[in-house]
């Protein structure tokens, strides 16, 4: 039965232009190897056409949905999520978050659905790639920021266009929706794909899309010959020039919370480091202290988190 479901998606994508074999091809998915790929899923056809690509590769899948809570409909969409992917034998968990009113929603929102995901692969696209450097850039990023989203596990489809996964659910025949907070020019990241990105498109004559994740790459080369720099010769973190600092705490922080900071949130943790400020909090909940030679990370249970020697 799968595999003829696979012929039959496979055949009508073929017929839209597009083989399922070379958007597997074009992804990191088999980075996962023989573990069950988690799949944030919200719902739209980015990350339930992510959930088919991994199934379409013969990999086990298991979805992860958020409810921030932020709409009325929301509650009930985790049900509809697993009602539209249980015949590929995608199972799903869904977890509730709470967020304060108050500024800032975008980010508080992003930040704690990426603590509830964990490693779980996201269903971020090229074009997310381009949105997001472009956002980093009008928020004042420097290199790290610039090099947007790291390929592989995490991020396996950021070669792939949103509409090849919009293609594919379509061929899939799969239920899904558009949720109305992507239109909300409240959030900079919309209005960034709805006016900023079609208006360069149209300046410089062509997708951009392309020219701005091929950016990103080129950053993320700058970003691992820093990498291979530090290690040749390792210092202290107060001991380091503020650029290699930040750019030591953000691979730290990202690889043992899986946060990725912006720079003003990192210059503040250095400077916690080296005892200009005696905290710092960053999503809202977790707190940075500086003890002795250790750097500590507190949820407000007063939990540490992750510990880093300085």
């Amino acid at each position: 039965m799968s595999s003829a479901r696979r012929e039959t998606i496979a055949g009508e994508l073929s017929r839209r232009g597009v083989s399922l074999r070379e958007l597997i091809a074009r992804s990191d998915l088999d980075r996962w190897g023989q573990e069950p790929v988690r799949v944030g899923i919200s719902g739209g056809r980015d990350s339930m056409g992510l959930a088919l690509l991994a199934w379409a590769n013969y990999q086990q899948v298991i979805g992860i949905h958020v409810d921030h809570g932020l709409r009325t409909e929301s509650s009930v969409e985790g049900a509809k999520i697993a009602d539209a992917l249980g015949p590929y034998g995608i199972g799903v968990l869904e977890y509730r978050v709470v967020l304060e009113a108050g500024g800032n929603l975008e980010d508080r929102a992003r930040q704690a659905r990426l603590m509830k995901l964990g490693d779980a692969a996201t269903a971020h696209t090229m074009d997310d790639q381009a949105e997001t450097v472009l956002a980093n850039l009008l928020r004042g990023a420097g290199l790290i920021g610039v090099g947007g989203m790291q390929p592989g596990r995490r991020h396996p489809i950021l070669r792939l266009r949103r509409a090849e996964l919009h293609l594919l659910c379509e061929a899939a025949g799969v239920w899904s929706f558009d949720d109305p907070s992507n239109m909300d020019p409240r959030f900079v990241r919309n209005r960034v794909r709805g006016e900023l990105l079609p208006l360069a498109s149209a300046i410089v004559q062509r997708d951009v899309i392309p020219i701005l994740a091929r950016t990103a790459l080129r950053s993320q080369e700058y970003a691992a010959g820093l990498e291979v720099l530090l290690d040749e010769v390792p210092r202290r973190l107060g001991e380091l020039p503020p650029v290699l600092a930040r750019h030591q705490l953000n691979g730290l922080i990202s690889k043992g919370l899986g946060l990725r900071l912006d720079g003003a949130h990192l210059e503040s943790i250095r400077e916690v480091v080296i005892g200009q400020r005696r905290a710092h909090q960053i999503v809202g909940a977790i707190t940075v202290r500086k003890q002795g030679d250790e750097l500590m990370f507190y949820d407000n249970d007063g939990s540490c988190l992750l510990q880093l020697s300085l």
